[in-house]
C-alpha cells in the first residue's frame, strides 16, 4: 500500500483547546506538569534501544511526554524520548544516534542525549546541533551512567541532570516555543473501533497497543521468546523499569514518511520535506481516525490534521508516534484490530 502525498493543507489554528488560558499548560501533552519550573527549559530528547532484547525492560518511558519510534535497519526499531513537562530518574539503555535525531532535536527547540554514533552520523548531529549534541562520552554520571553503549544495558541517561549539565556549561537553556500541537477531552467524530494495534518491524519484531477503557490509554505489549532456540514468542506487558507498571499512552499516532536507505543500518528519513502533509493514522479513547501530518517549517513541532483539514484535537496526554515508510502495509485483519507492516521506503 503506497501512500500518496495530500493536498496543501490551510495553515493551523495554533491553540490548544479545552484549557483557561491564564493556566499552565505543557504544549506537547496539553496538560498542566506538575512542577510549571520545567517548562522552562528545552525539551530533553534521549535515544533508547530497543534490540538487544536483554536490554529491556526500557527505562523511563512513561515519563516522556512524546516517544518517535522507527527503523533502524535490520528489522530492528528505536526510540527517541521527548522528556519536557516530567523527567525520569533513568532512562535507557542509551543507543547511537541517528541522522533523522538532528531533525526532531531541530524541530522541538531540544537537547539531544545519545551513546555516541558512527562518524558520518556524529558529524551530521554536531553541524546541525552543534552544543546540544550530547553523547554519553561528553556529559559525565549522573547526566549518563555506565562505560558502553554496546552492551545490552551499559548506559542509562537522567534527564533533568542532562538541563543541570547544559545550564552547568553557560548554554542557552530557555523555554522554547513549541506552537501547533492541539488537544481536547471531546472524542472525534467518525472513527472507526480500535481495540488493538499491531506494530511489525518485522515477523519477530512485534509492538502490540490495547486500548484500556479503565485508564482510557493503549497499554503497551511486546514480544517475548521463552526459548531463544525456538520461533515460538509471546506477548508480554512491556514495564517500565523505573516504575514497574505497565506502559500506557494517551495517544498512538502512525505517520508515513519516506526513508532512503544509505547502508543496511543507515537511513534517511525525510522529516523536514513533508510541508504538503502525508498520511497519518490517529488512535485515541478506542478508536482510529483517518488523517495527516506536516512540517509548517523546520524549527516546530510537527502538526496534525483531520481529514477535512482541520487540525486534529489529541487526547490530552502522552503520544507514541510510529514512523512507518511509505510502502508499509496498514490494514484492519479483524473488526476493531488493526495491523501496520513496515516496509522501505
Amino acid at each position: 500500500m503506497v501512500a500518496e502525498t495530500l493536498e496543501a493543507l490551510p495553515e493551523p489554528e495554533v491553540s490548544t483547546i479545552d484549557n483557561p488560558p491564564e493556566e499552565v499548560i505543557n504544549p506537547l501533552t496539553g496538560l498542566p506538569p506538575v512542577d510549571a519550573g520545567k517548562l522552562n527549559r528545552r525539551p530533553v530528547m534521549i535515544k533508547v534501544s530497543n534490540y538487544p532484547q536483554t536490554g529491556r525492560p526500557h527505562a523511563g518511558l512513561s515519563f516522556a511526554d512524546i516517544v518517535f519510534d522507527y527503523y533502524i535497519g535490520s528489522g530492528t526499531n528505536r526510540f527517541l524520548a521527548i522528556f519536557y513537562g516530567s523527567d525520569s530518574p533513568q532512562v535507557g539503555p542509551v543507543r547511537s544516534g541517528r541522522f533523522v535525531d538532528a531533525q526532531f532535536v531541530t524541530m522541538y527547540s531540544g537537547i539531544l542525549g545519545y551513546g555516541s554514533a558512527d562518524e558520518d552520523t556524529d558529524a551530521e548531529l554536531t553541524a546541525r546541533l552543534g552544543d546540544y549534541a550530547i553523547n554519553n562520552l561528553e556529559a559525565p554520571c549522573p547526566a549518563f551512567c555506565g562505560a558502553s553503549t554496546h552492551d545490552a544495558i551499559g548506559v542509562f541517561a537522567r534527564s533533568d541532570a542532562i538541563s543541570d549539565f547544559v545550564d552547568a556549561q553557560g548554554w542557552e537553556n530557555g523555554t522554547p516555543d513549541l506552537p501547533g500541537m492541539v488537544f481536547s477531552n471531546d472524542q472525534p467524530l467518525g472513527g472507526k473501533i480500535a481495540d488493538k494495534v499491531h506494530i511489525l518491524f518485522n515477523y519477530y519484531n512485534r509492538g502490540e497497543w490495547r486500548y484500556d477503557q479503565t485508564s482510557g490509554k493503549y497499554l503497551r505489549w511486546i514480544e517475548n521468546f521463552p526459548d531463544v532456540e525456538s520461533d515460538q514468542f509471546e506477548m508480554i506487558p512491556l514495564v517500565d523499569r523505573v516504575t514497574g507498571q505497565q506502559l500506557g499512552f494517551s495517544n498512538l499516532i502512525i505517520i508515513r514518511a519516506e526513508y532512503v536507505e544509505l547502508a543496511p543500518t543507515r537511513h534517511q528519513i525525510d522529516i523536514w520535506g513533508n510541508d504538503k502533509g502525508l498520511p497519518a493514522y490517529f488512535f485515541r479513547d478506542g478508536q482510529m481516525v483517518e488523517g495527516s501530518w506536516r512540517t509548517v517549517n523546520d524549527t516546530d513541532p510537527m502538526q496534525f490534521f483531520a481529514k477535512d483539514g482541520r487540525p486534529f484535537a489529541l487526547k490530552p496526554g502522552n503520544t507514541w508516534i510510529v514512523i512507518a515508510g511509505l510502502s508499509s502495509t496498514f490494514q484492519e485483519i479483524t473488526p476493531g484490530e488493526w495491523e501496520l507492516f513496515f516496509f522501505l521506503p
